[in-house]
């Protein structure tokens, strides 16, 4: 007897539908599963076949094949173990109810409960896109499914409890959605417990209103880390359209935190200096999403930017600025969003006290040119504001009084952030780091002195192209903070001023 069950798999960030065959026919005992699976697929075979066991179903002695279509496309994970359970108990006769507009996924334990799968958030868009009114996950993962409008989703805790509904003896009820707006975010750590720092402050401010990437530098216990941690909470709350993306991301990767059905709050990743190349970007024999995937519409934070291997570190100059991470394999080719906020952090040396005004620094010359070094001149060009954190004044940290809250510092940065929809409305454009070149002229306006300005600075820190155009960026970006539709003389000089630290540091050597 023949039978079929709609499934759904994944490739990259996006599902495609999957057909679950099953054919049971006469001769000697065997199961197979065909088309193209991978080993957690094979391994289907024995849970299926303990499951219904356990759960007093016989299980079919004769010449079973199953066929995952289409059958040119690798298949992975255990997540065909659900659907395939039912087309057997179809093709055997066990089950007889018309599933032709559900579809099914999920991972059996050994005793029939069915155990939470990655991805179902792009599963359940796929399956509604293919016409499917009813989809079956997993109980923890039918939260995450909700969202998604147009299609009832069904939490399933067991084998035993899905037979009997569709028997007639057991209810479940799909998933309401919670809504977005009902998604409480996290806490984040403010920025009044930040003591003095007030032009890194403003450094992270003008960042954050334009989503620019940042070298913070300064002696070890500086607050370069802490200033790095607080940023978070001063960017704007995720659009919808931001959130299905990045929820999409860490479901698939398995990285949704416990209890998280959707990622309402901007990510902040920040891998340790020892991760791989292949862990920043993603990898595999089916590529993964690595770390500045993860970090898709937040934060990117290397902290002890300069410990990071070199290759980790090249490897993100492509992705940076195409907002993309195309990884290539002989299994396949795929493609990542990563559009981040890139932000570093280093000492100005080994020892940490180069250029301290109180302390001494031991490193040798050579060592400090050595240190240096490990941030390459094309990276470090990438970065849009290179701000010295120095070390804190006993007077600063021992004032009263709070300082200023992440609350009121996103006030500004949320003011300026709608200025910048309102230019570039109809465009993709969401903030000025993204402006492109064509159009950059012609949003960035200049007064004759501001002009004169940018033609100084250009000329006399010989700034390179990409840098030119980065000074632009964050010039409109503190117009934009000040309200002002013109880039005047002020806003180039702070943006400038962004740009000479890598000439104190960098170029004496």
């Amino acid at each position: 007897m023949y039978s079929k069950v709609n499934s759904l798999g994944l490739f990259g960030i996006n599902a495609f539908m999957v057909t679950v065959e099953a054919d049971i026919s006469q001769g000697l005992p065997s199961f197979e599963v065909v088309g193209l699976p991978d080993t957690a697929v094979k391994e289907s075979r024995d849970r299926v076949r303990s499951a219904m066991k356990n759960c007093q179903l016989d299980f079919p002695v004769s010449r079973i094949t199953v066929n995952l279509a289409p059958a040119d496309v690798k298949k992975v994970g255990p997540i065909y173990d659900l659907p395939l359970l039912l087309a057997l108990l179809k093709a055997s006769r066990q089950f007889d109810a018309d599933l032709s507009d559900c579809a099914f996924v999920g991972e059996l334990s050994l005793t029939g409960d069915v155990r939470p799968v990655n991805g179902v958030l792009a599963m359940a868009i796929e399956a509604k896109k293919n016409g499917i009114l009813r989809l079956f996950v997993p109980a923890k993962n039918a939260a995450e499914g909700s969202f998604v409008p147009g299609i009832e989703v069904y939490p399933v805790e067991s084998i035993v409890e899905l037979l009997d509904f569709f028997r007639g003896k057991a209810n479940i009820e799909p998933m309401k959605p919670l809504g977005f707006e009902n998604i409480m975010a996290p806490v984040l750590p403010d920025f009044a417990d930040v003591r003095g720092q007030y032009e890194a402050r403003r450094a992270m401010e003008i960042a954050a209103a334009g989503g620019h990437n940042v070298l913070l530098v300064g002696p070890p216990g500086s607050g370069k880390s802490m200033l790095a941690k607080r940023l978070p909470s001063i960017l704007p709350e995720l659009t919808f359209e931001e959130a299905i993306e990045t929820t999409i991301i860490h479901s698939i990767a398995g990285c949704l935190p416990d209890g998280v059905p959707f990622m309402k709050f901007r990510p902040f990743r920040a891998p340790h200096h020892t991760v791989s190349p292949a862990g920043l970007t993603g990898g595999g024999a089916i590529p993964r999403p690595g770390e500045i995937s993860l970090a898709h519409n937040g934060v990117l934070f290397l902290d002890e930017l300069p410990e990071f291997s070199r290759n980790a570190m090249e490897v993100l100059r492509q992705p940076i600025e195409d907002e993309k991470v195309t990884i290539s394999r002989a299994a396949a080719t795929l493609s990542y969003p990563c559009s981040v906020m890139l932000v570093g952090a280093m000492n100005p040396c080994p020892c940490g006290y180069f250029g301290h005004p109180t302390r001494q620094c031991i490193c040798s010359r050579r060592a400090v040119a050595q240190y240096l070094s490990r941030v390459s001149g094309p990276l470090l060009d990438r970065l849009d504001l290179h701000v010295e954190v120095p070390a804190v004044e006993f007077e600063e940290i021992s004032a009263e009084g709070d300082a200023e809250c992440s609350a009121t510092i996103r006030e500004r940065v949320v003011k300026a952030r709608k200025i910048q929809q309102d230019r570039f409305k109809g465009t993709k454009i969401l903030c000025n780091a993204r402006i492109t070149p064509d159009i950059i002229r012609k949003v960035c306006p200049l007064t004759d002195r501001a002009k004169e300005m940018l033609k100084s600075a250009f000329e006399r820190l010989g700034l390179s192209a990409r840098a030119y155009d980065r000074v632009l960026k964050v010039s409109r970006t503190i117009a934009d903070l000040d309200n002002s539709e013109v880039i005047d003389a002020h806003h180039v000089g702070e943006a400038v001023q962004y740009r000479s630290l890598d000439r104190k540091y960098w170029q004496r050597f």
